[in-house]
């Protein structure tokens, strides 16, 4: 039977998470068994919800609210990027909106937001709305925010990214949320099947952004703040080694190179652990499938816990598959208060450390073996 209002991509994607399984052409029931899903056409569904589905795993944990960042030296990493010609190809990410800044910069074909967290892919559904809705950086800050976008929001389409947030402080906050229900609305035709439990969710995700606004702080759960944990603010605003302010909101051409490539179905948010079997090697599989390398893979911090519960060998064996070229790096930070020790590269006033390493030298240094994770942050760390 058919399911009203559905179309074929976004029933598929029901088809898996939401655990209704496709047995025929004439119906619907439950309880087939995962090895017949896969002989259905869903693994080879291009739409956007189809590889949502194709590509997620079940969602995991992590105790962070996945909101901003705490990485006030992640545009440090886009000088590397930019002295090393890393340019292209299809980049692979953790969590939320960081990893536009590096989008901007390597100018991908294809991104995959992969997070342990079904509340990342949350967040990216969010994002993607933002950008639809949004015709210039200015309103896309004042929607992410919950401001009211005034009558002249066209004319700041050159405006410094500084005088911008300067001027939507100046704005009212729409207490009454249409932003959100708005939206929801949006979110609702990209056919990824959400529960009451998403959507209450992304309202709440939504609703912190226009309670703090550009004061928003990066929290943990069960974790006191961090006198260093930045704000949204400070995270627009930061700068990259050579001084220059390098996130996609810092000018209007790499915010609307992000907004392309979210409105071509480009950017690909997917449920998954670096360090499990399905998702990660899933990409790679894409990648491959489509002839493209992999220009970038940004992993925060991720490596360390991965290294604490042992899991790091099936990541690190998974990362040094994936398809690069000798410009192909990896992207990860390190912060030095769990660990005793400062890192070498650390730069004075901030906490965390941005770190570049070729992908080929992680490759030949997976094969050899690694003594710690110290020596993983540090040999061949740029």
């Amino acid at each position: 039977m058919a399911i009203p209002g559905v179309t074929l991509g976004a029933a598929r994607a029901l088809l898996v998470a939401g655990g209704l399984l496709l047995v025929s052409g004439a119906g619907l029931a439950r309880g087939v068994a995962t090895r017949e899903i896969q002989s259905v056409s869903v693994r080879d569904d291009t739409t956007f919800a189809g590889m949502v589905a194709r590509l997620s795993e079940p969602a995991g944990y992590f105790d962070s609210d996945n909101l901003i960042s705490n990485e006030t030296s992640y545009l440090h990493a886009v000088s590397h990027l930019r002295a090393g010609g890393v340019k292209g190809g299809a980049y692979i990410g953790v969590g939320p909106d960081q990893n536009f800044s590096y989008i901007a910069a390597i100018r991908p074909t294809i991104a995959f937001m992969i997070d342990i967290r079904r509340d990342n892919l949350l967040m990216h559904l969010m994002f993607k709305a933002l950008f639809e809705r949004s015709h210039n950086r200015f309103e896309f800050l004042c929607r992410w925010t919950g401001h009211s976008v005034p009558a002249d929001s066209r004319t700041w389409d050159d405006a410094p990214i500084a005088q911008i947030l300067t001027a939507i402080d100046q704005l009212d906050v729409d207490a009454t949320r249409p932003e959100t229900d708005s939206l929801l609305a949006t979110i609702g035709r990209y056919g990824v099947p959400l529960s009451f439990e998403d959507t209450a969710n992304i309202r709440r995700f939504h609703g912190e952004f226009v309670r703090y606004g550009l004061d928003l702080r990066f929290t943990s759960t069960g974790r006191s703040p961090r006198f260093y944990y930045p704000t949204l603010r400070q995270l627009i605003l930061e700068r990259d080694l050579d001084g220059r302010q390098s996130s996609y909101l810092a000018n209007e051409a790499d915010w609307r190179f992000v907004k392309d490539l979210e409105a071509r179905n480009r950017v690909i948010p997917v449920v998954g652990n670096l360090a499990g079997g399905r998702a990660f090697p899933a990409i790679s599989r894409e990648v491959t499938a489509r002839g493209e390398r992999v220009s970038a893979l940004y992993v925060s911090n991720v490596e360390m816990y991965i290294w604490r519960d042992g899991t790091f060998g099936t990541f690190a064996a998974n990362a040094a598959r994936l398809p690069h070229d000798d410009r192909s790096v990896i992207i990860r930070s390190f912060f030095g208060g769990g660990f005793g020790q400062s890192h070498p590269l650390q730069r004075d006033a901030h906490f965390s450390t941005q770190l570049v390493q070729d992908l080929s030298d992680f490759a030949r240094r997976q094969a050899q073996g690694w003594s710690s994770y110290w020596e993983l942050v540090t040999e061949g760390n740029r």
